[in-house]
Order: C-alpha cells, then sequence, then structure tokens
C-alpha cells in the first residue's frame, strides 16, 4: 500500500454516503468538475474526529464559495454515520445540523487506495487530499491520529492553486489572497520588492529602538534645581 502520485488523477472511490440526513451512493466522477476535499480520519464517536469534522462543516459556505467540495471518509458503515450525525454535539456527536458529507469505506478501498489504512486497527490517519476539477490530485497532508488539521489552510491551499492555474504565477510561502506572487518570467522583481519591504521593515525597528531609547533617557532625567532665587522666596 502507497500514497497515490500528486499530478496524476486521483484513485477512484465509491459507495454509501450520509448526506443531508439520508443515505446516498457516491462516486468521486460525481464531483467532477469541482474542487474535491477528502477528509480521512479515524472514527465516528471518538475525541478530535468530531472537532474536525464540524470545524469543516461550519467552513462549508467558504469551500462553496471557490467551488469545492468536502467529503469526510471513515472505515465506519453508513448506519454509524447516521447515528453520529443525529447525536447532540454535548454527547461527542455531529447534530443536529451537519451538511458535510460523510462517505462510509466499510470494505477499505478508499482507504487503502489513497494509502492511509492502518490495517491492523482497520481505521485510516488523518489524510487530506486536494483533488481538482479534472480529476488530478494535486496535494495531500497525512499525519498521525491525536492532531486536528487547519480548516483555514486547506482553504488557503485551494486559493493558491486556483490563482496559479488562472494566471501562471507561483505563490511563495505562507501566500494568502491579495498578496503578492511570483512572476516565473521575472522572479527578481518579487524578489527585489521583498528585499526592500525588508529593510524599510528593519529601518522602522531601528527607528523605534532610538526613539524608545530617547524616551527612557528622558524619563529618567533628574528634575531640574531650582534657582537660588526662587529657593529664597
Amino acid at each position: 500500500m502507497s500514497l497515490p502520485q500528486i499530478q496524476k488523477p486521483a484513485p477512484d472511490f465509491a459507495g454509501t454516503a450520509v448526506k443531508d440526513g439520508s443515505f446516498e451512493e457516491i462516486k468521486l466522477a460525481d464531483y467532477k468538475g469541482k474542487w474535491t476535499v477528502l477528509l480521512f480520519y479515524p472514527m465516528d464517536f471518538t475525541f478530535v474526529c468530531p472537532t474536525e469534522i464540524l470545524a469543516f462543516n461550519k467552513a462549508l459556505p467558504e469551500f462553496a464559495a471557490i467551488g469545492a467540495e468536502v467529503i469526510g471518509v471513515s472505515t465506519d458503515s453508513e448506519f454509524t454515520h447516521l447515528a453520529w450525525s443525529q447525536t447532540n454535539r454535548k454527547e461527542g456527536g455531529l447534530g443536529p445540523d451537519l451538511k458535510l458529507t460523510l462517505l462510509a469505506d466499510r470494505n477499505h478501498a478508499a482507504s487503502k487506495a489513497y494509502g492511509v489504512l492502518l490495517p491492523e486497527e482497520g481505521i485510516a490517519l488523518r489524510g487530506t487530499f486536494f483533488i481538482d476539477p479534472k480529476g488530478t490530485l494535486r496535494a495531500m497532508h497525512v499525519h498521525d491520529l491525536p492532531v486536528g488539521r487547519s480548516v483555514e489552510e486547506s482553504i488557503r491551499l485551494i486559493k493558491a492553486f486556483q490563482f496559479t492555474d488562472e494566471h501562471g504565477e507561483v505563490c511563495p510561502a505562507g501566500w494568502e489572497e491579495g498578496k503578492d506572487t511570483i512572476d516565473t518570467s521575472n522572479k527578481l522583481k518579487y524578489f527585489e520588492k521583498q528585499a526592500a519591504q525588508e529593510q524599510s521593515s528593519l529601518k522602522m525597528e531601528v527607528d523605534e529602538v532610538a526613539d524608545n531609547e530617547q524616551t527612557v533617557k528622558r524619563k529618567g532625567e533628574s528634575p531640574a534645581k531650582p534657582s537660588a532665587k526662587k529657593a529664597k522666596q
């Protein structure tokens, strides 16, 4: 079992999902033309998992705004998914208004295809896979069970890929919407601008330190002694 390859067609998946409180058969082809985020997680009714599902569920309008769908996937059955989605949140459930689709991977086919199955436990690692509208796998993050994922980073990543696909420029580390990108035909323009901004920022820091030192000196000065004439009065 190995991870799928970036820039290659994403592995197919199919199965029964819980969607808007009902069972529905879904497959990868259903999502062609949209960005798809596959959110593999270990188990329903656990600890970190509900915090992740609810966080992504809350952000579904943000994903929809950029043409993206999110699908949660675990090796639980569709019946367990349904029960979890109807359980009150204060009891560790996802109810009452879950909108995020939950795919049941009972036969482990999807977990194996995406390289996240822990065979001895029969559960999936936390794996996030980003599939573009053409069905190509563009990014994946897989990590161990104890730590949850960032919704903001998932949205940022899709926006970055969408920008590069449309404009042909590339996005530097930590890029966010509205910030500078790099024109590969004139990369020095970006680096020169960054260097100038760093110099300006450094100068501001130096000036601020100097101002603070002057303020400290002024506050530390002894009050002026009264003149002899005033002292006699």
